[in-house]
């Protein structure tokens, strides 16, 4: 019963949370937290349920009040929204566990608003991944954006700006990506994914679906923040508390790159993808790959961590854009791989800065030193496995997905594309052993103190920041062992069959 009704159930859920928190936030403070945990758990349960059903059964389709599509709105869970859903609904419940002394330390007096947007981000981004129509997503799109814009805002002195440029960028990308969907629209008369994906052959060479596709590609890839669209990125996620930054780095550009996913592999006719629509796919993977080598150039150039790992995130965004460029088995495994392992590491590290922050006041680079592995001893150690992972280095989760993604461009003889991974994997150990090497070695400037002799205090984040913080650590092993199963139980029944 629930698995059915799982494509809708997920995405009220955090609805009804968002609407709910104002309401017992206003009689005690500390419910509205409560009330983000709880909600984000019956998400998750949903999700999981939902995910089980679907591997089993086959898709789930869900037809609100009744009427079927393309007249109604259809709710779809297949293999692909349901592993991305979980993921979404998995980081979400780790991260708000994790936020409650954050949020307090970080945005004192704005827990319920902060709580609330979230739960309102939560039920967008679900939606975007739940909606069986191209115009629904779209509304799902706006609901988590303005949620978006709004939680980045609230963070520090600057987050205002940072928040404006957010909205402009995103506007934009949600303007060429309506534009898109409506001549979409005109030529083949439906807005239903699964109806568009059976009348494409009819139209596909028409200019107006065409350009739809373009507009679209356009709109989805400056909600990814695909190199050069990605300006909005590094201030955004430098300025937004670190609660909001764990959840919109890890999740909303996961979401908008499933979008890429759902229309250029579900939708649009696959020998059309083959042929004329192969420049789109080509020109994704340039800039994928353009993406890797200059943010992680400009990580290397940055002295706070934050910063360092909101650029981090835009060469990892390009993996992503290489593997759906690729357009075969290996890429597609590769780029679905490298967004969970992603997911995880980024806001493992995200929740390490936020306990660095916690405890020393800052996260800045040219500040911390050789003491901290004493003081913070479980948070360094969770920096470092997910720095190592990051990197590329087996067995952490972060090595199979550049594996998949290098067999891919082996197999398909795309030596940009391969040269461009094995470059980033050289500055990601730059970038990140310069933190590492603050951490765990002695000072190398002269009269600077050496921790390392010093008996220091232990003082580690509270167990509350600190235990999803060492969950999501673990898990990265976990992962990269459990590499195989993942791919062979839940990630090869997603690719399409003409892949």
């Amino acid at each position: 019963m629930i698995s059915s009704q799982a494509p809708v159930l997920i995405p009220i859920t955090f609805l009804f949370a968002a609407m709910l928190i104002p309401l017992v936030g206003a009689v005690h403070r500390a419910a509205a937290h409560l009330t983000a945990v709880l909600g984000s758990a019956l998400a998750l349960y949903f999700s999981v349920v939902g995910m089980q059903a679907t591997l089993a059964q086959g898709r789930i389709s869900y037809h609100i009040a009744g009427w079927m599509p393309p007249i109604g709105i259809e709710f779809v869970l297949d293999p692909l929204s349901a592993f991305i859903c979980a993921l979404l609904c998995g980081i979400t419940f780790i991260v708000m566990v994790f936020g409650k002394r954050s949020v307090e330390y970080e945005i004192p007096q704005k827990e319920i608003a902060f709580y609330s947007l979230s739960m309102l981000l939560l039920g967008g981004l679900a939606g975007m991944v739940m909606t069986g129509d191209l115009f629904n997503l779209y509304v799902f799109l706006e609901i988590g954006a303005l949620a978006g814009y709004a939680l980045v805002a609230i963070g520090d002195k600057r987050a205002v700006v940072s928040a404006f440029r957010y909205l402009v960028m995103g506007t934009v990308g949600a303007t060429f990506y309506l534009l898109g969907v409506a001549l979409i629209f005109i030529s083949t008369g439906t807005l239903n994914m699964a109806d568009i994906a059976q009348l494409m052959p009819l139209v596909h060479d028409s200019p107006a679906v065409i350009v739809g596709l373009v507009l679209i590609v356009l709109g989805t890839a400056l909600k990814m923040a695909l190199f050069p669209m990605h300006a909005w990125l590094p201030d955004a996620y430098t300025h937004a508390s670190t609660t909001a930054t764990a959840l919109i780095a890890p999740i909303g550009t996961k979401v908008s790159a499933y979008v890429l996913f759902r229309v250029l592999f579900f939708v649009v006719d696959p020998d059309h993808l083959r042929t004329e629509m192969l420049n789109l796919l080509q020109v994704i993977g340039y800039l994928g790959a353009a993406g890797i080598i200059w943010g992680s150039i400009m990580a290397i150039c940055q002295s706070e961590l934050k910063r360092m790992l909101a650029y981090s995130s835009v060469a990892q965004v390009g993996y992503i854009a290489v593997g759906i460029a690729l357009a075969s088995p290996l890429g597609f495994i590769g780029a679905i791989l490298h967004a969970l392992n992603h997911a995880v590491m980024k806001c493992c590290l995200f929740l390490v800065s936020g306990n660095m922050r916690m405890r020393l006041g800052h996260s800045s680079i040219p500040q911390m030193n050789n003491g901290l592995r004493k003081s913070m001893p479980w948070t360094s150690a969770a920096f470092t496995l997910a720095a190592i992972s990051m990197i590329g280095l087996p067995p952490t989760a972060g090595f199979f997905g550049k594996w998949y993604l290098a067999l891919g461009a082996i197999e398909q003889s795309h030596w940009i594309f391969l040269t461009a991974l094995l470059i980033s994997t050289i500055l990601n150990v730059a970038y990140f052993f310069r933190v590492m090497e603050r951490m765990y070695l002695k000072p190398q400037e002269p009269g600077a103190v050496d921790y390392s002799e010093q008996t220091v205090a232990r003082n580690e984040a509270p167990a509350s920041m600190l235990i999803p913080t060492l969950f999501l650590a673990i898990s990265l092993l976990v992962l990269g062992f459990a590499n195989a199963w993942i791919v062979s139980n839940l990630i090869v029944p997603m690719i399409p069959g003409w892949l």
